[in-house]
């Protein structure tokens, strides 16, 4: 296939937020006196925010009112982003930066795709803003992963079809995402989870265009 776009997934592949996350929550359940450990986090992964409240409240056996659970839910996405105004550019997870650098000096154009709507923010914080040609995050999809709403408008604003388009993704619904976008998707993390992906790499160190070329030689 001819490459000319990449759409990237944000948490797992450009940077690691989920440790502020379970920070956040972890600090929310302790106010209600509820003990929260990495083992019930692993829980919530991949869970909208009102449903891990949920998930927490019942750790506790602890019933709420609906206006107490969205202070709560709020209360949370404060503490997030308290931790995540302060992230530096050296949490970049190893060699993407590089990476991204190196495809758009070949001509290829870049997006992200994420559904976090604290994405924005992120990449202003790790100084990796203006790498993307386009940016669609939470504030700009309303269907989730596996639904293909977030790289299709992602193709659509870079102006590339589908078919020309390479994903990276670190989840499941993130790579049939890709899929049913009718993108080709490159898994970034355990082969074991990442099965339907085109080719599955544990990172970006040492990656490089002409690899991903090489794997993706084969599709039409």
């Amino acid at each position: 296939m001819e490459i000319k776009a990449c759409l990237f997934d944000l948490d797992g592949v450009i940077v690691d937020t989920a440790k502020y996350h379970y920070l956040a929550w972890q600090q929310l359940a302790n106010g209600l006196g509820i003990s929260f450990t990495e083992e019930h986090n692993e829980l919530l992964k991949g869970v909208s925010r009102m449903r891990s409240l949920d998930i927490i409240l019942e750790l506790g056996n602890t019933t709420l009112a609906d206006d107490e659970k969205m202070k709560l839910a709020t209360q949370k996405n404060e503490i997030y982003l308290s931790y995540i105004q302060r992230m530096k550019d050296d949490e970049l997870l190893p060699g993407v930066k590089e990476f991204i650098e190196e495809i758009r000096n070949k001509g290829i154009v870049v997006a992200l795709g994420s559904a976090s709507k604290n994405a924005r923010l992120i990449l202003k914080q790790l100084h990796i803003e203006e790498l993307f040609d386009a940016i669609i995050d939470g504030n700009e999809v309303t269907q989730a992963k596996p639904d293909p709403e977030v790289f299709l408008k992602g193709a659509e604003a870079l102006q590339v079809e589908s078919r020309s388009c390479v994903v990276f993704e670190d989840a499941i619904a993130g790579v049939e995402a890709a899929k049913n976008a009718g993108m080709a998707c490159i898994g970034v993390g355990d082969p074991k989870n990442l099965s339907e992906a085109d080719q599955v790499i544990s990172g970006f160190e040492g990656f490089n265009l002409k690899q991903l070329a090489t794997f993706l030689s084969d599709k039409n």
